[in-house]
């Protein structure tokens, strides 16, 4: 037994006093048990506590295991407990094979004996609408109550490899996994089925593969810490529909993180509408999904975009634990590949870099005149007389100092060259240190003879080139990742001075936005808030024309279709017209509204105009927006969300990720963009964001670049405080 399976069962002795509803649950009872109680169990063909005993005996399980039946003494030749509560005192685990109504009942009896934790397979809780919500609440809270961890209801249980337990329903049959390496959770029972056989069709087995339901109690968060610590599980496979605690969430994976352990998801509901937004654009750019993505991916989280791509990139992590940094080589018998991995690569941000000198000669000894020994290579017809050169490419390529991964790219031809070239290759590839991968174009009609060669599982085999690369662009994009944090360091870096605290509650007006914001050196144009038009001449002189005046008020959130906002006033007579012209129009279409004043303004000259924005989501908290602005924000949508600890490197590089992003870097013959001022607005909003708590949401836009050098101003802002 384990330190940490020895602190759990010491945990809950028989004579152990009722436990607090406070104290932490002991999630190690459940997937690690000791001791095991069926509960429901009948010996009639399809019997659930039936299928339940014989899949622990089927896995080997050595614990002890409890019967329980209301109406036989036995089953199978083992006795059985008339009732839980005439089960000893302290088990581990209650496997609950019992219809829903039920569950109540032998929960609360569970609870009587001191038993761990339990497994709800039953259905028609939460799922089922507000009755049913009400009903898990009441289950949640007699388990919390009485200290057990309760998995489910409406779950499939789990499957524990490594201790040889299996409590999954139903079991696909009862056969061990011979190199557990991964671990897989998903609130979905049917895909923790299918990851079975997907794993093995990948080549690697698993070390647990937990099905969470409903998760009324415990969920994700729960064994994904677990799996984090155990040492047997290199890679964490995750199928999420919600994320139900993101702040725990965001820490398992930065301790992962730190652990250098992948934690592979795929997440649905991408497509899910985003919370509304009722006063900004920036809430109306950051959805749940799209607030989630940019969190966890900023922990090093390594986001899948598919069933298929989840497993493929698990394949590649559990044989190379040391995710590359450097760019991928490709090598080829087909020409047109050459211009696809430069076309797919381009789109994954996968670098293709030069090969070295000293492998350049290599490769050039091996190639006819007539072919360009280079990144992507090219072998040509050459592995029709000699196939055993792809295996001699191939090393030449691994042994290159600078390329991080390779992937053949091949297509196969007869069955005999299939399995040639198979020969040939997976020579060099079982013993690569290097991530690498052959890809076989039109992989999924090879020959049974092709797949035989790798029936080992020691090469990850992909049945199409593209997938290949696209996962071998994920692994190295978390190989980059680790090594920012690593370059980032732990030392906390000192912020912006702030202000103490904002100057009011609720949306405040620009102008009280704007001096809060300038107050932490974000540039604002020059300008002050007027109360008549006197006032307003007076500023105008003093900070020049020409000027744009604003109304002013909270609930002029959009001055702009309001008729609030006058722009270019060129001199003092067209300055009184303006202002009664922002009045006339705002008295129009806003008559409730009653103006704080008028904000007289210098004049900005035009730049890129851009976007910066954050808001506090109540569930995950902080997030920064940036991107492209102006009055078509929402319709471009052309925005990267951002992390509150983001650092300037990482900005830069997002703004490189952005649709428009050559218009930054000077288009058509214009200079670059002051993407560093850019830049420094980000950070301070971010600061902002983390230091004052009550500041909600912030969205400003425009933010006009101006040319490299030139800094960058905010030509309009709203700061929302909490009420």
């Amino acid at each position: 037994m384990s330190a940490v399976d020895a602190t759990a069962h010491a945990a809950a002795p028989p004579d152990a006093p009722a436990r607090s509803p406070s104290a932490p649950l002991v999630i190690a009872r459940l997937i690690r048990p000791q001791s095991i109680a069926i509960v429901g169990i009948s010996p009639e063909a399809g019997s659930h506590g039936a299928a339940m005993l014989k899949s622990l005996a089927g896995f080997g399980y050595g614990g002890a295991i409890h019967l329980v039946s209301r109406n036989r003494r036995e089953v199978f030749g083992r006795p059985c407990a008339a009732a839980i509560d005439d089960l000893p005192m302290g088990i581990d685990l209650a496997v609950l094979c019992v219809p829903r109504a039920a569950v109540m009942d032998a929960v609360a009896a569970c609870g009587r004996r001191r038993i761990g934790g339990a497994i709800v397979y039953a259905s028609g809780f939460a799922e089922t609408g507000e009755g049913g919500r009400a009903e898990q609440k009441a289950l949640a809270d007699l388990a919390r109550g009485a200290g057990i961890a309760l998995l489910g209801p409406n779950c499939l249980g789990y499957i524990n490899h490594v201790d040889a337990i299996a409590l999954c329903l139903p079991l696909p049959e009862p056969r061990r996994d011979d190199n557990p390496s991964a671990g897989f959770l998903a609130q979905s029972g049917a895909l923790m089925l299918a990851a079975c056989d997907l794993a093995r069709a990948k080549g690697f087995g698993f070390t647990q593969l937990v099905s969470t339901g409903n998760e009324a109690v415990v969920g994700v968060e729960d064994f994904l810490a677990e799996m984090i610590e155990d040492d047997a599980t290199r890679v964490i496979l995750l199928f999420m529909e919600q994320i139900r605690r993101p702040a725990l969430f965001l820490e398992l994976a930065a301790r992962a993180r730190e652990r250098c352990k992948p934690i592979v998801m795929f997440h649905s509901g991408r497509t899910a509408a985003a919370r509304a937004a009722a006063r900004t654009h920036t809430g109306a750019l950051t959805g749940d999904f799209r607030t989630m993505a940019a969190l966890t991916a900023h922990q090093g989280v390594i986001l899948a975009e598919s069933i298929d791509e989840l497993f493929d990139i698990a394949g590649l992590l559990v044989r190379f634990p040391d995710a590359p940094t450097a760019g991928v080589g490709v090598i080829s018998n087909s020409g047109a590949f050459r211009g696809i991995t430069f076309d797919l690569c381009a789109e994954e941000r996968l670098a293709v870099p030069a090969l070295s000198p000293p492998v350049l000669h290599r490769l050039a000894a091996l190639m006819p005149d007539y072919a360009a020994a280079d990144n992507p290579l090219d072998v040509g017809t050459q592995l029709l007389r000699a196939p055993q050169l792809l295996g001699t490419v191939t090393q030449a390529m691994l042994d290159d100092p600078n390329i991080g991964s390779v992937v053949l790219a091949i297509v196969l031809g007869s069955r005999q060259q299939a399995v040639d070239k198979a020969r040939a290759a997976n020579a060099v590839l079982r013993q690569a240190k290097k991530p690498a991968a052959f890809g076989a174009i039109g992989g999924e009609a090879a020959p049974p003879e092709f797949f035989a060669e790798f029936a080992d599982g020691k090469v990850a085999l992909f049945p199409s080139a593209e997938r290949a690369l696209r996962a071998m662009a994920r692994i190295t994009h978390y190989g980059l990742a680790l090594r920012r944090w690593q370059e980032r360091g732990r030392a906390a870096k000192a912020g912006p001075a702030l202000p103490p605290a904002p100057p009011g509650r609720g949306v405040l007006p620009e102008h009280l936005g704007k001096a809060y914001l300038a107050a932490m050196g974000v540039p604002v144009p020059q300008g002050l808030l007027a109360r008549g038009p006197a006032d307003a001449l007076a500023i105008a002189s003093r900070i020049g024309f020409p000027v744009a005046l604003k109304a002013q008020a909270a609930e002029l959130v959009h001055k702009s279709d309001a008729g609030g906002v006058v722009l270019g006033i060129a001199d003092a007579e067209a300055l009184r017209q303006a202002w009664d012209a922002v009045h006339a129009q705002v008295g129009a279409a806003r008559p409730d509204v009653r103006l704080d004043g008028v904000l007289v303004e210098r004049m900005s000259p035009p730049g890129i105009e851009m976007i910066v924005g954050a808001r506090r989501d109540p569930d995950w908290g902080p997030v920064i927006a940036a991107g492209f602005g102006g009055v078509r924000v929402e319709l471009l949508d052309d925005v990267r969300l951002l992390a509150p600890d983001v650092t300037e490197r990482d900005i830069l590089d997002e703004l490189t990720r952005l649709r428009g992003a050559e218009l930054l870097g000077g288009a058509r013959g214009a200079p670059p963009a002051d993407t560093a001022a850019l830049a420094a607005i980000i950070l301070k909003v971010a600061a902002l964001m983390r230091a004052v708590t009550d500041v909600i949401e912030i969205d400003l836009n425009p933010v006009v670049v101006y040319a490299q050098g030139q800094g960058a101003c905010a030509l309009d802002a709203l700061v929302v405080v909490r009420e």
